[in-house]
């Protein structure tokens, strides 16, 4: 096969794909957001994740936010996001828009792999329907599917995408083989090869429900050893002696991958009849340790005899992890709402996070810098070095 790439959405996921296709294929780098393609063209990427170098040295990639530049691919990948609406239910909808994107422009032979993370049977059930219906073709017999789980680590300059084992499935084993050579070919860390689509898929949703859990239950640790009146992290210290402790330690959980897969893999549990006791349990506690902390914070200020409403507080760091701009399912801000609530004047500092997208997604504003002798109180909420 000879491969003509075309990607679907150019974000975390997508533009570091697209980069290292375009440095071997024929790739056209597509996004609906014409802002980003046109700040890409320039060789610059607000994520951070690659830099203007990285984007010369793909010269055969080609940015666009025209879909019909799509025509000339073979071989598409959908990376677009696949977030939560206000129920913690999978919000498809992304998806299901790049899927008739891609339908338009489907020829007969053609593969679509899907990296966005999904639910068990998400691809076959949701995405194959758009594409037959949109296309006019007929699945696995003039177009193919593969599901290849995305494990970016944003701001990770260590693990980068080719270091990372690619999983990779196919719809066909002949397709399963083609998927695999495109990928064999830029990922130096190779792939592993699994039966079926649905397996790909879970095995990506539990990666992220696993750590949630264990996440969970030191924040819960947490709270139970301030009550005991004991130093949490000299306790883990401690335990961490033994060989087989594992080293989670307590935190917000956000971004575009803990907080939010398990909840995929809940919504597909139920579907079938089951209700998941210890993923929503440990998803209850991590969406409720923000609220913990703006409440530890507060009762921090009345033992010093501040006046709340009175009283002016900072709080550094916005992004869902330290040392990336990711603003992603931020829990800052359910600090910040609990101090507000509380009607305290909160300043929010945090170099890396652009103001406009932090405004846009929780109508929150930026401080250029902190005011000197100026706080009641501060807060380090995320650990920039």
């Amino acid at each position: 096969m000879q491969y003509q790439v075309g990607i679907i959405g150019m974000g975390y996921v997508g533009l570091p794909l697209a980069v290292e296709a375009g440095r071997r294929y024929p790739t056209v780098g597509y996004d609906i957001n014409q802002q980003r393609i046109d700040e890409l063209r320039q060789g610059k990427d607000r994520t951070l994740e690659v830099d203007k170098k990285e984007l010369q040295n793909a010269t055969r990639l080609h940015f666009t936010a025209n879909p019909s530049d799509l025509e000339s691919a073979n071989f598409y990948i959908i990376t677009t996001p696949t977030p939560l609406d206000e129920n913690n239910n999978p919000d498809l909808s992304y998806l299901q828009s790049a899927s008739r994107v891609v339908g338009q422009w489907l020829a007969k032979g053609d593969i679509v792999v899907y990296e966005s993370t999904v639910y068990p049977g998400c691809t076959r059930d949701v995405c194959v329907p758009l594409l037959e219906e949109t296309s006019g073709l007929t699945f696995d017999q003039d177009f193919f599917c593969g599901y290849s789980p995305e494990r970016v680590n944003p701001g990770d300059k260590t693990r980068r995408l080719t270091q990372i084992v690619k999983i990779i499935s196919g719809s066909t084993p002949i397709a399963a083989k083609r998927i695999d050579t495109f990928y064999q070919s830029i990922i130096q860390a190779g792939t592993y090869k699994t039966s079926t689509m649905e397996v790909a898929e879970a095995a990506k949703v539990i990666e992220n429900a696993q750590r949630d859990i264990n996440i969970a239950f030191v924040n819960e640790l947490s709270m139970i050893f301030h009550k005991l009146k004991l130093n949490t992290k000299e306790v883990l210290a401690a335990a961490a002696t033994k060989w087989n402790f594992l080293p989670f330690v307590p935190g917000l959980v956000g971004g575009h991958c803990i907080g939010i897969d398990p909840y995929y893999l809940a919504y597909k549990a139920e579907s079938c009849g089951y209700h998941p006791e210890i993923i929503l349990s440990g998803r209850r506690i991590n969406d409720s340790i923000g609220n913990h902390i703006g409440q530890r914070f507060v009762k921090l200020l009345c033992h010093h005899q501040v006046c709340l409403t009175q009283a002016r507080v900072l709080i550094l760091g916005v992004t869902f992890k330290e040392n990336c701009p990711d603003v992603r399912n931020s829990r800052v801000c359910d600090i910040v709402k609990e101090l507000l609530a509380y009607q305290i004047n909160v300043d929010l500092y945090d170099p890396w996070a652009d103001v406009d997208i932090v405004r846009r997604a929780y109508a929150m504003s930026l401080v250029d810098s902190p005011y000197a002798e100026n706080y009641a109180g501060i807060l380090v909420a995320v650990a920039h070095d």
